[in-house]
C-alpha cells in the first residue's frame, strides 16, 4: 500500500468551450468529480470526450470558462498569471510525443524545466538519480534520436519528476509505444508513484493501462459517462472485461 502523500483534486461545474466555426463546441461539459491523493485515475473514451482537455484544466495549460478546481487548499481556477506560473512548475506532464529537445543530452532534457529557477538543488545530481530510477543510467549523454520510443518516454518521465510534483499529469503516455513497452511503462508509473508518493492522473486509450488504474473514470462528449472503483480485489481479467465492455 502506497503512503498517501500526493495531492487530493476537487473539481466542481467545471466547463471549458472550444469555439469552432460560428459554434461553440463544449469539450469539458460541467464536470464534478473528485480525486484521492495518491490515487493513480484513469481518463478514458474516444477521442474529442475531453480527456485531454480535462487534463490541462486540471495542470492549468487551459483556463476554465466556468467552475473550479481545487487543488488541496488551492483554488487554481482564481489563479493570477505569477500564482498560475508557480502552480504550473509543482504539476509534472508527461505526453504521448515526449517532447524531448532533440539537440539536447538526455542529462540536459531531464534538467530543461528548472532551469530556470532558482534552487539550491544540485540539479545534475537530482537527473542523474531520476534516470537511474528509469533505468537509464549509463544513457546521460545520448541525444533523443539515439533513443527508442520506450527509453524517450523514460526520459520524459524523469524530467516530469524533476521539481517533485505531488500531481503527475499523463496525456496517453504509451499512445506511440508497443503493447509490452506500454506495460513496462505503467509498472514504471506505478513504482515511482509509490515511491514518490504522487497523484497520477492519465489519459488513455488502452484498456490494459486502464484496468491497472485505480479507478476509471471514461468521459463521453465532455461528461462523466461512468466511473469505476478498480480497487475492490477484483480478478484483473474481470476488471478488463468489465472496461472492455464500457469501449474505451
Amino acid at each position: 500500500m502506497h503512503t498517501v502523500n500526493g495531492a487530493a483534486i476537487n473539481i466542481s461545474g467545471l466547463v471549458k468551450h472550444f469555439r469552432t466555426g460560428t459554434a461553440p463546441l463544449k469539450a469539458v461539459d460541467n464536470v464534478t468529480l473528485e480525486i484521492a491523493a495518491g490515487s493513480m485515475v484513469a481518463l478514458t473514451g474516444p477521442s474529442g470526450s475531453g480527456k485531454s482537455t480535462l487534463l490541462h484544466l486540471i495542470g492549468a495549460i487551459e483556463q476554465a470558462d466556468a467552475g473550479t478546481i481545487r487543488i488541496d487548499d488551492l483554488k487554481i481556477t482564481t489563479l493570477r498569471r505569477a500564482a498560475l506560473a508557480a502552480y504550473r512548475r509543482q504539476v509534472g506532464f508527461v505526453f504521448q510525443r515526449f517532447h524531448l529537445l532533440p539537440a539536447l543530452t538526455v542529462l540536459d532534457n531531464v534538467i530543461a524545466p528548472v532551469l530556470p529557477y532558482r534552487t539550491r538543488n544540485d540539479h545534475s545530481t537530482r537527473a542523474r538519480e531520476l534516470l537511474a530510477e528509469v533505468g537509464l543510467t549509463g544513457r546521460e549523454r545520448a541525444l533523443p534520436a539515439q533513443l527508442s520510443g520506450g527509453q524517450q518516454q523514460r526520459v520524459a518521465i524523469a524530467r516530469a519528476l524533476m521539481a517533485k510534483p505531488r500531481l503527475l499529469l499523463a496525456d496517453e503516455p504509451t499512445g506511440n509505444l508497443d503493447s509490452t513497452t506500454g506495460n513496462q511503462i505503467l509498472d514504471l508509473l506505478l513504482r515511482l508513484r509509490d515511491e514518490h508518493q504522487m497523484t497520477i492522473i492519465l489519459a488513455t486509450h488502452d484498456q490494459r493501462i486502464a484496468a491497472r488504474s485505480d479507478r476509471l473514470i471514461r468521459l463521453t462528449d465532455g461528461r462523466i459517462a461512468d466511473d469505476l472503483d478498480l480497487t475492490d480485489g477484483e480478478d484483473p481479467t474481470d476488471t478488463l472485461s468489465r472496461a472492455t465492455r464500457l469501449r474505451l
